[in-house]
């Protein structure tokens, strides 16, 4: 493990600390500033946790080589909301994407005049984005659109995005076709840009960010013919996948759902009218629920393929060593467990999501738990760069903790109505083993330590009145939080059920 002092030189700033724990919390002190390291975020699309257990390169050249966070978390797991925190170090209730249409979703819904590139920018770094953006961008006249910030630009179009087979890009404000697989097609974008930004790097010094953004395991297009959508045709099992490749399709047929005690669960009487867990599955939609599931994993073969590829690039062009590299998803995603198909909502399988770092200065081959947001990595990569925020920070920077004993941190989520954004589905907050959340018609409150399926809402047990109180008061202070009045004390996590202190201020 490298020593705390070189890890702390990536570090910039102190963390704000609020007294949310009831005492100072202390925290590693950074030291005399290092050179800026290159910074490759790379991201996938619906990416759950769990995928990684088919991603043996990623494990290897990631996990094995840098730190993998445990609590990874989307406070707001759908792609818009997620992407645009990691664009601007936001919560969703501040930077205003709060799902992907209507007049508070999707593209036209965020301002990306002060993000993390325009930051870098300023910083010195030249910056890059291949790949998927923010959902409706291409669309109503946007194809041509090169948002601020970025030296170079080859973005995905909608609807294109989600079509699997030669995907039409903005390439530097050129629309194009781009002919191949889209996890090749956004991998080969990136390595012309990489070994671009190299040849610079090499001459002028200048460092560089890249943002490479896969849509796998996302639902797509064409369908193949086995496919629920068209074996299924007319019916209510008719469900979307994803799109492996070629080579990939079909090589995952034996692969069954999952058989945790969350598929499906039956008896949901303790849950509040407005969670989706009431909702039940045919033995039709079952069998094409387990299609759903091996096309995500044959897609996330690929991907995994380009993931080793993008490191035998930074390799090859003798950058590897000097490159921060992150990898994560938007958000989780989940087949069957508590009865959904799909994201949105603040159960376990869904807002966790995969974070994975190596570069200079990080741990190798160590595991954390302590929690890291969409909205903290943007806080970390800009500290990381040494650039000034471009806006007030939700997040915090999680570079000073890496090789910290676990911390207990209060994550504040919350979620709206798919279609337009205007009404809350939910609002609460995560703190170590702890999620409540308020929806229509009562409250949800889960010990993960005990009860790591969520299957036993306790929210009605005078037992766990004083713990539903606290954490509820906690979720009502931090609802409409923004900046310095977001939760960003850290204090050591000392046993799996622990709860922040009474008297918190």
């Amino acid at each position: 493990m490298r020593s705390r002092a070189t890890l702390a030189t990536l570090a910039v700033g102190a963390l704000a600390v609020s007294g949310l724990f009831g005492h100072t919390a202390r925290k590693p002190q950074p030291v005399a500033a290092s050179p800026s390291p290159n910074i490759l975020l790379i991201t996938a699309d619906d990416l759950a946790v769990h995928d990684l257990d088919y991603m043996p390169n990623t494990r290897r050249l990631l996990a094995d080589e840098g730190v993998t966070f445990s609590d990874g978390i989307a406070p707001t797991p759908l792609c818009v909301p997620a992407r645009a925190s990691l664009l601007s170090g936001q919560y969703a209730h501040n930077h205003g994407a709060r799902t992907i249409s209507g007049p508070y979703g999707g593209y036209q819904s965020f301002d990306d005049h002060d993000t993390i590139a325009t930051a870098l920018q300023e910083a010195g770094y030249r910056t890059m984005f291949a790949g998927k953006y923010l959902n409706g961008y291409g669309k109503d006249g946007t194809e041509l659109v090169q948002p601020t910030g970025w030296n170079q630009w080859r973005a995905t179009v909608d609807p294109s995005t989600y079509r699997f087979v030669d995907p039409k890009m903005n390439i530097d404000g050129v629309l194009k076709r781009e002919s191949g697989y889209t996890t090749d097609v956004m991998t080969r974008q990136s390595d012309s840009m990489i070994g671009g930004a190299a040849k610079v790097r090499k001459k002028t010094g200048q460092p560089w960010f890249e943002w490479l953004n896969y849509v796998a395991p996302h639902v797509g297009g064409p369908a193949g013919p086995d496919d629920p959508v068209k074996r299924y045709a007319g019916t209510d099992a008719a469900y979307r996948v994803t799109v492996p490749a070629a080579r990939d399709r079909n090589t995952l047929r034996d692969v069954r759902l999952p058989t945790t005690p969350d598929m499906f669960p039956e008896d949901t009487h303790d849950l509040p009218p407005g969670s989706p867990r009431h909702k039940r599955f045919t033995q039709q939609q079952k069998d094409a629920l387990r299609m759903v599931y091996q096309r995500r994993l044959e897609t996330v073969l690929s991907l995994d393929r380009a993931v080793g590829h993008d490191v035998a690039t930074l390799r090859r062009t003798g950058q590897l060593a000097s490159t921060l590299i992150i990898f994560t998803s938007d958000n989780g995603y989940t087949v069957g467990s508590s009865n959904i198909n799909g994201k949105l909502w603040h159960y376990d399988p869904i807002i966790s999501i995969p974070v994975l770092m190596r570069g200079p200065g990080v741990p190798r081959g160590t595991t954390t738990r302590t929690p890291i947001t969409n909205p903290d990595i943007a806080a970390t990569i800009l500290a990381a760069a040494h650039a000034t925020p471009p806006r007030p920070l939700d997040g915090v920077d999680l570079l000073p903790w890496l090789d910290r004993p676990a911390q207990l941190r209060v994550i504040p989520i919350e979620a709206w109505k798919l279609a337009d954004g205007s009404q809350q589905l939910y609002w609460g907050v995560r703190a170590g083993a702890w999620t409540y959340a308020r929806l229509r018609g009562g409250n949800e409150l889960f010990d993960r330590s005990t009860d790591p399926y969520e299957l036993r809402n306790l929210a009605a047990d005078p037992a766990y009145h004083v713990t539903l109180v606290r954490l509820r008061e906690l979720a009502r202070r931090y609802r409409t939080c923004a900046g310095d009045t977001c939760p960003k004390t850290f204090t050591p996590l000392k046993t799996p059920d622990q709860l922040p202190q009474q008297g918190a201020t």
